[in-house]
Order: C-alpha cells, then structure tokens, then sequence
C-alpha cells in the first residue's frame, strides 16, 4: 500500500504562507529554518471492574517554527494556522535565535514520494466506533477474571492517534505523514489474603483495530497479566547483591534504552555530558555486543517514515562487536558535530522542539542457546520484564525494579522474586555481557520515552543475555 500523500490544503494552508513564513526567518546568520505542521485526532476508553470510567476523544493542530543561528535555537509554536499566526511565530524564533530582519519567500519542493510505507491500515483507527473499542474491554475483562478466582480487579484501556504531520524546510524540502498508533493496556490485581499482587501486559504499534483481534492477541494481553499477578502472589523476598544475571528477551531491552540508548543521543555526547562521549570507535562493551536503532521496521511502536524534520528513518549500528561506531543525530547535533544524520529528529507535538530520540532501539542475537545461558549460572537471577527505573546520563548509573524475576539455582530457573531491582553503570555492564541468544524478541509495543518534558512512542528488543556480575538490591541478605 502507497503512503497516504499529505498536502497543505489539509491544514487550509497555501504554498505561498509556508514560504513567506520561512523567508522571514532564512537570512544571513540563520543556518536552517523549518516549519512543523500537525493535526491529531486522539481518542481513549478506559474500563475498572466492568465499567467504563473515561471516554475522550481530543483534537488538535498547530504549527512549530524553529530558526537555528550556529547553536542557538529560536523555537515559537502557534495552534491557530494562519498566515499571521505563522508570522508571528517565524518573527518570534528569528528574535530569539538573534538575527536581523527577514523577508523572502522560500521556494519548497511539494510533496516528494515517501521511500517507505512502513505501516499501511486499511482502516483508520479514528473509524472504530466507540462501542467495538468497549467490546473489546469487555472481552478482556472477561477472560482475565476466569483465568483465576484470585484476580479481584482488573482494568484496561485502549488509546489511539491518527496525526497528520508535515514539515517544510529552508533547505527547500515540503513532505508530509499520515502515522496511525494505537495501544492495549491491561493490569490486573490478585488478592489472597491479605497478600496483594499486581500484573501487567499490553501491546500495540502503528496498526489498524483488526490486530487485536487476529491471533487472540487481546484475550492473550487479558491472560499474560493475570498470570503476572497470580505468579506474583507465590514469589519470595529477592535476594542482595553482587550476582550473574540472565535478561530474558523483549521488554527486559529497556534497560539497553535507559542505561545505554540515552547516552548515544547526540546533544548529551555535543555537550560532553554523555558517559560515552568521546568514545567513538573504542571499545565500550564485550566483543559479543552489537546494538542498533532501527526506525524501519514495518508497523513498530518506535517507527517512522520520516522524522519529524522530513529525514527518512534509518537503521543505525550505535555498537559494533564491542565498538562504539556511531550515534543517534537530528539535523542541528548531526551538523555542529560533522557525523551522519540518521533520521532520529522527533518532538511530543507541535509545541515541542526537536531532540535527537530513539526509535527501536535493542540488541542483535547472537549464538548463544536460551537454555544453556540459563544452565551456566549456578547461583542468580533471572528477569524477565521490568517496571519502572531511572539514569544519570553523565556516568550511566541506573536503578531498574524487575516486576518478574526468578531465582536460578543449579542452573534451573526455580522460584518466582519479588522486590528485586538492578544497580549498575551502563558501560559497565555492556563489558560484563559474557553471553547473547539466538533468540532476539522485540517488545510487545508499549514503551514511552521520557526526556526533558517530552514523551514519544518507542520500542526495545533484546535476545537472552548474560551479565556476568552486577548489583541487586532485594529484600532479604
């Protein structure tokens, strides 16, 4: 399926604005100037025990207009798209990127073909009538209560976005998107006694309605979190401190996204901020690490046709066997460093500026069998998905908790934990990776990326590793 062309007329814009728009920022001292143009139809419906308790539907547009001198950056937003409204704004980022007065029109190349259709929906998901989207809650709630007596609560929500995006750019370039996304969430409570537990699952991407539907997907959502919960309600305190630790694959790759994907964004390693910057071509992991950030992968949570700057997505080798080879880069960081552009120019919205971000970002397999990985720990842990945590940039430190973990005893993966979290440095724990599966799973299409104020959808991946020795902090000595 051809990608959807997206025209100014979308907006009720004339080529003519854009351009005069951009003409009053394009002047001598400016190196680049764009125009960010959106419209998104967003919609969620939330169920807790049997009942729909929230039901919106939001709409919005505006337009983002960024100026950058050097590196300086002039950013105004307006959310009325006006041929005023984008003057104002253009006069606004010129000032405070401090350059002189402006007013020119920019010729913009029209709508050049998308080299990628990266998620093609026959039906929009803005088409899904409110009643199939409390079906499908309905169902979910359902099964997730017969999976076992002890689930007492369960909630769910189903949330999508139809945005229309477009970007024109003093470079002459005018391309447009049309991004579908959507995301089932799941989470169920078991009560036995006065013994709590929680359990959690979803999924999603930019992917139509039907997906759901297809394979059982909702129904097996419904029933991995109330496994999770029910698991939970067995699970012993965690153990403390230093241990070999085995990450299962798929999600446990948030880790790989905090403790490490951070650090190779190209404005913290620009302003020497980054554990791993000036540390191109060394080596920062063991030989048996290879990690990239793909944004071309069809129908993935993280993915894009094109950036929020019209760059098309690529596929970006950020370590190579251990070598750190290159890192994520939007069109200011990629200029002022002299390093490649790899499409990783995202922003929340409209009012937002531009970050370098990442996309998918997870390891590739490697040779290792799942179970023989397991079989070489004698004593350790094994955790398969993880809940919240946080890093600091500048030394790549993190704190990650494990919402399900087991103990490894003898080579077996043996009793279920809980209140196990991991304590390490990023970098050091990349040289601790002894070894890497042959079993690369990516998430189940669920992750958001926080920073400085902004959330953009994401996905991670990773095959079973190894980390050889590394901190846990648990409940019991």
């Amino acid at each position: 399926m051809e990608p959807q062309v997206v025209d100014l007329a979308h907006f009720s814009l004339q080529e003519n604005e854009i351009q005069h728009a951009l003409g009053r920022m394009k002047v001598q001292d400016v190196d680049y100037a764009d125009i960010y143009i959106e419209s998104t139809i967003a919609e969620s419906v939330s169920m807790e025990e049997g009942i729909v308790k929230r039901a919106v539907k939001s709409i919005s547009q505006g337009a983002g207009v960024r100026a950058t001198a050097g590196e300086k950056t002039g950013f105004a937003y307006s959310d009325e798209l006006s041929k005023r409204d984008l003057e104002i704004a253009a006069d606004t980022a010129r000032y405070i990127a401090n350059s002189p007065q402006g007013d020119s029109p920019v010729p913009v190349t029209h709508n050049p073909q998308l080299a990628q259709n990266l998620y093609p929906i026959d039906k929009p998901n803005t088409e899904i009538a409110t009643k199939d989207r409390v079906d499908l809650l309905n169902m979910i709630d359902a099964e997730a209560r017969k999976y076992d007596p002890r689930i007492t609560k369960v909630m769910a929500s189903f949330n999508s976005e139809q945005k229309v995006m477009m970007v024109a750019t003093s470079d002459g370039l005018m391309v447009g998107d049309v991004q579908p996304l959507s995301r089932l969430q799941v989470t169920c409570i078991a009560e036995e006694g006065s013994n709590r537990q929680v359990g959690s699952y979803g999924g999603g991407g930019r992917i139509g309605f039907s997906f759901y539907h297809e394979e059982d997907r909702a129904r097996d959502y419904a029933r991995e979190a109330a496994r999770q919960a029910i698991l939970n309600l067995s699970a012993v305190d965690a153990p403390a401190g230093v241990m070999p630790v085995v990450l299962a694959g798929g999600w446990p790759g948030i880790l790989l996204h905090e403790a490490i994907g951070h650090g190779l964004e190209a404005d913290f390693n620009r302003r020497k901020t980054s554990a791993f910057s000036n540390l191109l071509r060394q080596r920062v992991a063991s030989d048996v690490c290879t990690i990239v950030d793909d944004g071309t992968l069809p129908s993935r949570r993280g993915s894009l046709n094109i950036d929020d700057e019209g760059t098309p997505t690529t596929r970006t080798v950020l370590i190579e066997d251990g070598i750190l080879r290159g890192y994520i880069t939007d069109r200011l960081n990629a200029r002022l460093l002299g390093i490649p552009l790899t499409g990783n120019g995202r922003r929340e919205d409209f009012r937002s500026i531009v970050l370098p971000r990442m996309t998918n970002t997870f390891m590739l397999a490697g040779k290792s069998d799942p179970e023989e990985i397991i079989g070489s720990v004698k004593n350790g842990l094994y955790a398969t998905s993880f809940g919240g945590g946080q890093v600091d940039i500048t030394n790549g430190k993190f704190v990650f908790s494990a919402s399900e973990a087991y103990l490894i005893e003898d080579g077996k993966v043996t009793k279920p934990v809980k209140g196990a979290t991991l304590i390490g440095s990023g970098p050091e724990i990349l040289k601790q990776v002894s070894m890497v599966g042959h079993d690369l799973k990516l998430d189940s299409g669920i992750g958001t990326c926080g920073k400085e104020g902004q959330s953009v959808p994401v996905g991670v991946g990773l095959p079973t590793i190894r980390i050889d020795e590394i901190t846990v902090g648990g409940t019991s000595a």
